[in-house]
């Protein structure tokens, strides 16, 4: 639910006093925290995610994080597959627009807090260097 690991969990959940919406909140506080303080790191690995939306719209994006370990891991797979669709979908103008965007999943979210937590799931610094969106 909340994409934090099993011992996070526990301990908002300890310090919470049990209250579970309170530790999903602690949660997401301390996912925020971790991001800001990895955001100055080097994002010097990372790949290129496609998407191609019934022949008619595609998508290429760079996207990057700190080392190829995470770059192959499957939190940073599937981040990078939502925001090639959620770009398909939207059409944002650039990166910081793209950014400010609701999530197409979970308008609760924007695609920086959808980011925030990915970064918290793996630890690395992420950042979306461009995109290109085609439309015939």
């Amino acid at each position: 639910l909340s994409g934090a690991g099993v011992m996070e969990c526990q301990r908002a959940l300890k310090d919470a006093g049990g209250d579970f919406d309170k530790a999903l909140r602690i949660i997401k506080e301390r996912g925020e925290i971790i991001a800001e303080k990895k955001s100055s790191r080097t994002t010097g690995a990372g790949f290129l995610e496609s998407y191609l939306h019934n022949g008619r719209v595609g998508v290429l994006m760079e996207i990057r994080c700190e080392t190829d370990f995470v770059a192959h891991s499957e939190p940073f797979k599937t981040l990078a597959r939502e925001l090639v669709m959620q770009i398909a979908a939207m059409n944002p103008e650039d990166v910081p627009a793209l950014l400010n965007e609701p999530y197409i999943r979970d308008d609760k979210l924007t695609i920086s807090q959808l980011i925030k937590n990915t970064v918290a799931k793996v630890g690395e610094n992420i950042k979306i260097e461009r995109f290109c969106r085609y439309e015939l």
